[in-house]
């Protein structure tokens, strides 16, 4: 087997730990365009649901970002 793409490598990554952010898929996975290899993970039939969280910066401002994680799984 090849080289894996980045959609399998953000799939991985959800089965093993139980979910994924930008954050997590940049400094991990070097995936730079998460909301995109979502839309590949879900184009081929994976069922993948979007929570949205909150959080404040280093600066004091709420940053929201999405949390995916794999639905019945």
């Amino acid at each position: 087997m090849g080289k894996k793409t980045q959609a399998e490598r953000v799939l991985e990554y959800i089965k093993k730990f139980g979910s994924i952010t930008t954050l997590d898929a940049f400094k991990d996975l070097g995936v730079t365009r998460l909301s995109a290899r979502i839309f590949e993970l879900r184009n081929q039939g994976y069922n993948l649901e979007t929570n949205y969280e909150s959080r404040k910066n280093r600066f004091g401002e709420t940053c929201i970002y999405a949390r995916y994680t794999l639905k019945g799984d």
